[in-house]
C-alpha cells in the first residue's frame, strides 16, 4: 500500500472534509493548503497527483492521535522521517485506542483472522526476537475492517476503481 493509498482509506473510513484533513495536518505539525491536500487524495492516474511521503504521512496520523486521544502534554513527538506499515498500525492503533482483542476483532469483520502472538509480534521492537514485520495485507484488511465497523460498507471509491 502507497502512502497515498492510506491516507485515501482513512479519508473515507473517517469521513473526513478537506478542512478537517488539513487541521489534522496542522494538529501534526504542517500547514497543509486544500490544494496539496487535494492532490495527495488524487489518484495516480492524474497529472494533479502528488506522492505523500512518510513524514507527512506521519505528521497527518499524529494529528489523528491528537484529535482522537487529545494532544499529548508537553512537547509534540516528531514525526517519523521513514514510515514501514508497522510504524503506521501501531499509530492507529494509539489513535483508536484499541486493545488487541478489538484490532483481532476487525481483522476478523475483514475474514482475516489472526491470532494475539502474530498480532503482538507486530508490535514490539525490531531486534526483538518475536518482533515481525506486517505485511500490506495485514493493514489492507486491518483498514478494510475499521471500514466495514464505521461505515458499514466494504468498498469505498479507490477500491472500486483498481
Amino acid at each position: 500500500m502507497t502512502n497515498n493509498d492510506i491516507l485515501r482509506r482513512l479519508r473515507f473510513i473517517f469521513d473526513f472534509s478537506d478542512s478537517q484533513m488539513m487541521a489534522l495536518f496542522a494538529s501534526g505539525g504542517f500547514n497543509a493548503s486544500r490544494e496539496l491536500v487535494s492532490d495527495w487524495l488524487k489518484s495516480d492516474d492524474k497529472p494533479e497527483f502528488k506522492a505523500l511521503h512518510d513524514v507527512h504521512l506521519a505528521i497527518f496520523l499524529n494529528g489523528l492521535i491528537n484529535k482522537k486521544r487529545g494532544q499529548r502534554e508537553g512537547v509534540q513527538p516528531e514525526p517519523e522521517k521513514k514510515l514501514n506499515n508497522n510504524i503506521i498500525f501501531r499509530k492507529l492503533k494509539i489513535a483508536l485506542d484499541y486493545k488487541d482483542e478489538q484490532i483481532l476483532e476487525t481483522l476478523e469483520v475483514a475474514g482475516f483472522p489472526l491470532s494475539k502472538h502474530e498480532l503482538s509480534a507486530f508490535f514490539r521492537k525490531p531486534g526483538h526476537n518475536n518482533y515481525r514485520e506486517c505485511q500490506s495485507q495485514v493493514l489492507r484488511n486491518f483498514l478494510k475492517g475499521l471500514q466495514s465497523k464505521l461505515r458499514g460498507t466494504a468498498i469505498d471509491a479507490s477500491e472500486s476503481s483498481n
